[in-house]
């Protein structure tokens, strides 16, 4: 279990890198604003989303949280519907 949650980390962490250079080519004269706002909300929402998944933990079991983060990365398929976005 372990591996699995390390492995995952990993792959979160190697993808950051990418979507902060793909957000800092949308707004190419605001390049520090665009890292700021992304470490802020990659931790604000980390936060939230702990303390809600500490929140079912409780009222449920751990195991239901387990199985609810076991859908996460599905969200991943809406990036297929990030734009196209064109050197010009």
């Amino acid at each position: 279990m372990r591996l699995a949650v390390i492995t995952k980390l990993k792959a979160y962490a190697s993808a950051f890198s990418a979507i902060l250079i793909y957000a800092q080519d949308l707004l190419p004269g605001r390049v520090g604003m665009v890292a700021g706002m992304f470490y802020g909300f990659s931790f604000g929402l980390g936060g939230l989303g702990a303390a809600a998944l500490g929140l079912i933990a409780d009222l449920t079991s751990i195991e239901t949280v387990y199985r609810v983060c076991s859908f996460l990365p599905l969200i991943g398929l809406l990036t297929a519907f990030l734009p196209n976005v064109k050197r010009r």
